[in-house]
């Protein structure tokens, strides 16, 4: 999707898609639902929507069923309200950058606990053996200056 009149098409595919998700589908497996994004090929031929679920596995796999059903009612009100001579194919794909934020998050989380714990132990903690290891006392039967005086 590099074109920009393929990258405004896309906008209004989605905001087409919400708006029948919204008023006109009345599938009762239709989840709480949010269109994130739409993608569009170049030739204008494919549209991938992504959407997002709040809700459990159940939820989402009701949503993915009702999405797949009203696809067609879908496609056919993209192609009335955009004037297409061909209209664009719409696949439906769950869309999870908010999952993997979060997962992102809790790996932070973990990742500063540890940070902490690591600087709790370093302001408690002594050298084993001596403070400076590589400092040697000088033998008692070397020569005291240069040229052994």
């Amino acid at each position: 999707m590099d074109g920009p009149r393929a990258r405004k098409l896309a906008d209004r595919i989605a905001r087409i898609v919400a708006e029948m998700l919204e008023r006109r589908v009345k599938d009762p497996r239709l989840g709480f639902v949010t269109v994130t994004d739409a993608r569009l090929t170049n030739d204008l031929r494919e549209a991938t929507v992504y959407y997002t679920v709040y809700g459990d596995d159940e939820d989402r796999a009701g949503t993915a069923a009702a999405l797949a059903s009203a696809t067609g009612l879908i496609r056919s009100e993209v192609g009335r309200q955009t004037g297409l001579r061909h209209t664009p194919s719409l696949a439906f794909v769950r869309d999870t950058v908010a999952e993997g934020a979060r997962h992102l998050e809790e790996l932070m989380d973990r990742a500063r606990a540890a940070d902490e714990a690591v600087a709790a132990a370093r302001e408690s903690a002594v050298p084993a053996g001596e403070a400076d290891p590589y400092r040697t006392p000088p033998e008692p039967d070397a020569p005291e200056g240069p040229g052994g005086q």
